[in-house]
């Protein structure tokens, strides 16, 4: 090659370096943003075991998967797998997030008894604040504090909430004292329920919530325990033909549930990632999540009373009998928490001071 002709090609391979390199400073830019967001989306699979239009998925799930993706710029995404379409049954939920067979999953402490000895001081009717919002935030206190986190060690805890209250509904008989209870067969919604339920003189029954319209229609059940939100999904409004409270429109306790991340998924997130999930799980998500339930609820106990149901609260006197079955399982809570070597006690009290300080949250 003659030396003109070096020269050019040195020239051109100088020329194609420079243009690379101007390349590879244009592609390094944006790793920090764009290119790295790029490699970092994530597609965090959500199970549970209501369908896709309960409350839980449309009203709650959904808007605050929708707030995250805003939040990360498209690169949190969430796919829903509502009715146990990911496999399994609902007592199962808890172990796929601790296993990672889901990465997300909202479930019900109660279907795995002992798995959360002290969360489950908010299943007592003798806690319940008398709405979502209160006992949510009441619950936050203590999970902020640290209170409730040896229950919650093998899994991530996004938020753990309540929904407003069980009422009582009944199929054909309107209860109106707590002789009109005795022997019904009632559908338990926690272990504490079942020792307020012995202790009204009815039958416990336990079952996963999806179970209930088919165990009220066939006779298998008198009645249940559930919040109206929960009975206009399951359409047991339909099936029902009594819907009773206390006075006050106190109500017999309620039921506590879970969100929870699998905890290895949770630490392999981008630290930006975390941040972002971690403050869409905060104290406004726990307020937000009591809003929807207690905003739900009289909704659908007009719809109730549209059919034709009746709907009865009890009054003082009749009340009266009932609160004794709630100190019955608030006696039996403290006694099994003392077996497990917990302090009870604390806990209880912790928890009712708790609901005390945030009682001015309540809807009107």
């Amino acid at each position: 090659m003659t030396p003109s002709r070096q020269a050019a090609a040195a020239a051109v391979i100088r020329t194609a370096a420079i243009a690379v390199a101007a390349l590879s400073l244009v592609a390094l830019a944006p790793l920090g943003r764009a290119g790295s967001a790029a490699a970092q989306e994530v597609t965090l699979t959500v199970h549970h075991f209501l369908s896709a239009k309960a409350v839980t998925q449309a009203e709650f799930l959904e808007p605050w998967a929708a707030r995250l993706e805003e939040a990360s710029e498209g690169r949190l995404a969430f796919e829903f797998f509502p009715s146990m379409a990911m496999g399994g049954a609902p007592p199962e939920l808890y172990q796929q997030a601790r296993d990672g067979v889901a990465d997300i999953i909202w479930t019900v402490l109660g279907y795995t008894p002992g798995v959360f000895p002290r969360a489950s001081v908010f299943n007592l009717p003798s806690v319940h604040g008398g709405s979502a919002t209160v006992t949510n935030l009441a619950i936050r206190d203590l999970m902020d504090s640290g209170a409730l986190a040896a229950d919650f060690a093998d899994v991530h805890p996004l938020l753990v909430h309540v929904h407003s209250g069980q009422a009582l509904h009944t199929t054909a008989v309107p209860v109106r004292t707590i002789d009109d209870v005795r022997g019904l067969k009632l559908r338990v919604p926690s272990r504490s329920g079942t020792w307020m339920i012995e202790a009204m003189g009815a039958e416990p029954v336990s079952m996963p919530v999806p179970e209930l319209p088919q165990a009220l229609s066939r006779g298998v059940l008198d009645g249940a325990f559930i919040p109206f939100e929960v009975a206009r999904p399951l359409r047991v409004i339909d099936i029902a033909c009594c819907h009773t409270e206390l006075a006050g429109g106190q109500r017999f306790g309620t039921t506590t549930f879970l969100l929870a991340m699998n905890k290895d998924r949770y630490e392999s997130l981008p630290d930006d990632l975390r941040a972002i999930l971690d403050a869409h799980t905060g104290p406004d998500f726990a307020r937000e999540a009591g809003r929807i339930w207690d905003t739900v609820e009289p909704q659908v106990m007009d719809m109730a009373r549209q059919r034709g149901n009746e709907i009865i609260r009890l009054s003082p006197a009749a009340s009266a009998p009932f609160l004794e079955a709630f100190q019955v399982a608030e006696d039996r809570w403290l006694a099994e928490a003392a077996e497990r070597g917990l302090d009870g006690a604390a806990v209880l009290a912790a928890a009712k001071a708790a609901v005390a300080r945030h009682a001015d949250e309540a809807p009107e």
